[in-house]
């Protein structure tokens, strides 16, 4: 059972009425070749046991009474790889960042060119959750954490884009001339650790720097990790904002592809893999939500607002329709 589309709006995340913190910046902001060794401090390592089919969460799995062993060779070997490809500096890596002045409108985030919020530079479509809360418990849509058009309020919204796949090819024809694919595989895992942990550095130099909301946090990597701090960076494709399409505006914002290599493919999938993107929001209670099954009268209406036919909307979000 869902809400109406009406209903949950009506139940939307109130914004708070505060004063958004202006970043240090606006428009767009390359940063190229952070050290490798520096990103390396920041690998969140559960995923990585998870691409070898091992569950549990480090460094707990490293002591698992059944799997430790292999856990601990495992690990082993991948810093021992981590070393020969920060001191061979296997790959390079490129970040590029934005923000902008935004506001929201309904469950749209508007984007425009400067603070005088008169020339719309593009409109963000997002989705709202249908269903049935407790109450006091918003039905959440990311456009909430943004300043409402009503509230008069001048607010930001940023973006970036990430990877540490450059250069990766070379390394891995060289394993594969050797037949080495475990080697290929660890690389490839490697980069990917790497590119989150690149997501998670970047995060923490807009926090404390480039929008500088949080100039004074103080937290550890396990709090990093964990996610102990203020503001959320979702990806669009991801639970919070499902629709992978949405990926286009954010390559169009930041011109993804000149300042870092990284491309779209058809599906909006990234290239290289070891690639993170997505939207930075600064509000204090915004955080992670899943949007979960939609019914057709949000999808009629999300296909409306981006000008889409109804079954090219459907066919991205199948796997979040409510039947």
């Amino acid at each position: 059972m869902n809400l109406l589309k009406v209903e949950a709006r009506d139940n939307r995340f109130k914004w708070l009425d505060h004063a958004p913190v202006k970043p240090a910046f606006l428009g767009i902001k390359v940063i190229n070749d952070v050290s490798l060794a520096t990103l390396a401090d920041y690998i969140d390592w559960s995923p990585f046991f998870q691409t070898w089919e091992m569950a549990g969460s480090y460094p707990k799995i490293l002591d698992d009474v059944v799997i430790g062993t292999e856990a601990r060779v495992l690990f082993q070997e991948a810093n021992t790889m981590l070393k020969q490809l920060i001191a061979g500096n296997w790959l390079s890596n490129r970040a590029v960042i934005g923000f902008f002045p935004a506001q929201s409108d309904g469950d749209d985030v508007i984007v425009y060119t400067d603070e005088s919020l008169s020339q719309p530079l593009e409109t963000l479509h997002h989705l709202r959750q249908q269903n049935i809360k407790a109450p006091g418990r918003p039905n959440y849509c990311l456009s909430d954490f943004i300043a409402p058009i009503a509230s008069g309020k001048v607010d930001y919204i940023g973006a970036f884009a990430v990877t540490t796949g450059i250069g990766i090819e070379a390394k891995l024809e060289e394993f594969e001339r050797d037949h080495d694919d475990y080697s290929a595989i660890m690389l490839k895992a490697l980069a990917d650790r790497l590119a989150e942990a690149f997501a998670e550095y970047m995060h923490l130099q807009v926090r404390k720097n480039y929008w500088g909301y949080a100039a004074d946090e103080a937290i550890d990597n396990d709090q990093l990790i964990n996610e102990a701090y203020k503001g959320i960076r979702p990806a669009p494709g991801y639970p919070a904002c499902p629709d992978h399409t949405e990926k286009a505006k954010l390559f169009k914002l930041l011109n993804v592809t000149a300042n870092t290599s990284i491309e779209l493919t058809e599906s909006f999938a990234m290239y290289p893999a070891s690639a993170v993107s997505g939207w930075y929001f600064a509000h204090p209670e915004s955080q992670y939500f899943n949007v979960g099954k939609i019914d057709q009268d949000q999808l009629s209406d999300y296909a409306r607002r981006k000008g889409i036919a109804e079954e090219v909307a459907a066919r991205w979000l199948a796997a979040h329709l409510h039947h």
